[in-house]
């Protein structure tokens, strides 16, 4: 699925390649459970929110750490960028997200800081609940 691209300010194609890079990484990490790389692309004082509840970026890092990754359990790599909004050195990434029985929509919040995208927040929630 190509996702659709909104931008209201000019910005380089640069950007959309490191935005686009960094959620990659976002995917690759999720999928393997690789904290290490999830620390590099959220910013320390990043929020995880869902409708039920509210973790900060190093409770988030433990929780992933000490579950099975999607790839252990030999789950499909479906991951994909839905929607990228870039406005001058902020942009909202819309992803979807299947992971264990889960289909996840995520909006991932990123602002540009010394030439580096990087995430400072992540609403989700499961869309496969609201379906059923």
């Amino acid at each position: 699925m190509s996702p659709s691209t909104k931008s209201t300010f000019h910005i380089t194609q640069s950007d959309f390649q490191q935005i686009t890079q960094v959620i990659e990484y976002y995917f690759d990490g999720l999928y393997n459970g690789d904290t290490q790389l999830l620390d590099n692309i959220f910013q320390n004082e990043s929020w995880l929110i869902t409708p039920c509840g509210r973790r900060d970026k190093k409770q988030w890092l433990k929780d992933v750490a000490n579950r099975p990754s999607p790839k252990e359990l030999q789950q499909d790599y479906l991951f994909s960028i839905l929607a990228i909004d870039i406005i001058s050195d902020q942009a909202m990434v819309k992803v979807y997200c299947p992971i264990f029985e889960f289909k996840y929509i995520d909006f991932l919040g990123l602002i540009k800081s010394d030439n580096q995208w990087q995430i400072v927040s992540k609403m989700y929630t499961d869309v496969a609940v609201q379906s059923s």
